[in-house]
C-alpha cells in the first residue's frame, strides 16, 4: 500500500469522471469547434461573473499568459517572495515577458495593501522598472494553504486602481479558499482583472487550468496561448473532466481540510515535532526538532507506505486530496502516533 501525501496533484480520475470524459462530444478546439470546451469555458466564466474564459493545459501556462497580457517587457510585477509565478515557473516571466519582480516579504505568502503601495515605483522615475501588475496567490502554496482575507484583497484592488496596475490572481487552489472561507467565485471575479484556476489539484481532474477575464482580454489570450504552444485539438475529453469536477468535487474539499487539521492535531502531540504551522485548507507544514532531520522522517514514513515531501530547513509537508480516503487517513494517524526517534 502506498499513501501519497506529497501533493494534491497526484490524484487520478474517478470511474465516474472517466465515464464523463469517454462520453464527451468533441471537435477541433483550435477552431473553437469543440462543444464541450466551449461549454466548460462559459461555465467557468459565468461562475466568476466574467465575460470569457480559456482552457489551458497547465496553471503555469495560464499564469504566464496572464503576465504577458498584463505587462510589457521591462515592466515589474509586485508579489510575495514565495509566489508561484516567481519561484516555480522556471523563470518564465523573464523569459516569456521580459519582466522582473518586486518581491514583498509577506506573511505566509500573503501581502497587504500597505506593502503593495510602498512597493510601487514612481512612474516618472525612468531609471526604475514600471510597476505594472500585482500578483496574488490564493491559497498560498509555500505558505501552507493560507487564505487571503477578502477585505485585504479589496484594499489591494483600490491601490491597483489608484496606480493603474493590473491585478492577477493565481488561483491554483482557489477552490479550497472558497470552501474554507464560505466565499463565492463572483467575489473574486469582481476584484481581479485576470484569474487562473486549476482543476488538476483539489478537484481531481487529470489536466487543465482555466484563465478568466473580460472578452477583449481573452480574445488576445488566444494568440498568446498559440505562441506558447498551448492549443489543443479534441480537448473536450479533458474539459469534460473539469465539468464533472465542478459538479461533484468542490464541496467535498471540506473532507480534505478536516483531515489536514486532524493530522496537524496528531503531529502537535508528538515529542519529535517542533512546530505545526496554522492549517486552513489541505496543506500541512510542520517542523521537526533538532538534531532530527527531515530526510530521516521521510524515510521512516516511506517504510510504512506513506509519502510526504521536504521543504528544507527541517520543514516537511503533507497535502490531503480526494484519493486520500478515510481508511487511509486512519492508518496514517495511527502510524504517526506510534512513530518515535
Amino acid at each position: 500500500m502506498e499513501i501519497n501525501l506529497i501533493s494534491d496533484t497526484v490524484t487520478k480520475p474517478s470511474h465516474e469522471m472517466l465515464q464523463a470524459m469517454f462520453n464527451a462530444k468533441v471537435g477541433d478546439d483550435v477552431f473553437k469547434q469543440d462543444p464541450t470546451v466551449n461549454a466548460f469555458e462559459k461555465m467557468v466564466a459565468d461562475l466568476f461573473g466574467k465575460e470569457a474564459a480559456l482552457f489551458f493545459p497547465s496553471g503555469t501556462m495560464a499564469n504566464q499568459t496572464a503576465i504577458k497580457l498584463n505587462t510589457n517587457p521591462g515592466d515589474q510585477i509586485i508579489c510575495d517572495k514565495w509566489s508561484h509565478i516567481h519561484l516555480y515557473e522556471a523563470g518564465g516571466a523573464s523569459f516569456n515577458s521580459g519582466v522582473n519582480f518586486n518581491l514583498l516579504d509577506g506573511h505566509r505568502g500573503m501581502i497587504t495593501a500597505e506593502q503593495v503601495a510602498a512597493g510601487i515605483n514612481d512612474p516618472e522615475f525612468y531609471h526604475a522598472p514600471l510597476s505594472k501588475m500585482v500578483g496574488i496567490e490564493n491559497t498560498t502554496n509555500k505558505g501552507g494553504g493560507a487564505c487571503y482575507d477578502l477585505e485585504e484583497l479589496r484594499k489591494i484592488k483600490e491601490v491597483c486602481k489608484a496606480n493603474n496596475l493590473k491585478y492577477h490572481l493565481d488561483g491554483a487552489r482557489l477552490w479550497n479558499a472558497i470552501v474554507a472561507k464560505r466565499q463565492h467565485p463572483k467575489q473574486f471575479g469582481e476584484l481581479f482583472d485576470t484569474i487562473s484556476v486549476c482543476f488538476s489539484k483539489g478537484l481531481g481532474a487529470p489536466i487543465g487550468s482555466v484563465l478568466i477575464a473580460d472578452g477583449e482580454t481573452m480574445h488576445r489570450a488566444l494568440r498568446i496561448r498559440k505562441i506558447f504552444g498551448g492549443n489543443l485539438r479534441q480537448s473536450g475529453y479533458l474539459a469534460a473532466a473539469g465539468i464533472y469536477a465542478l459538479h461533484h468535487n468542490i464541496n467535498r474539499l471540506e473532507d480534505d481540510h478536516r483531515r489536514a487539521k486532524e493530522l496537524g492535531l496528531t503531529l502537535q502531540r508528538l515529542n519529535w515535532v517542533e512546530k505545526v504551522e496554522p492549517i486552513e485548507t489541505n496543506i500541512l507544514i510542520f517542523e521537526v526538532k533538532k538534531p532530527l532531520d527531515e530526510k530521516t522522517v521521510i524515510e521512516k514514513l516511506k517504510a510504512k507506505g506513506i509519502l510526504i515531501s521536504s521543504m528544507g530547513q527541517g520543514k516537511l509537508r503533507m497535502v490531503t486530496h480526494l484519493d486520500y480516503k478515510q481508511v487511509l487517513h486512519e492508518y496514517v494517524l495511527e502510524a504517526l502516533e506510534k512513530m518515535s526517534f
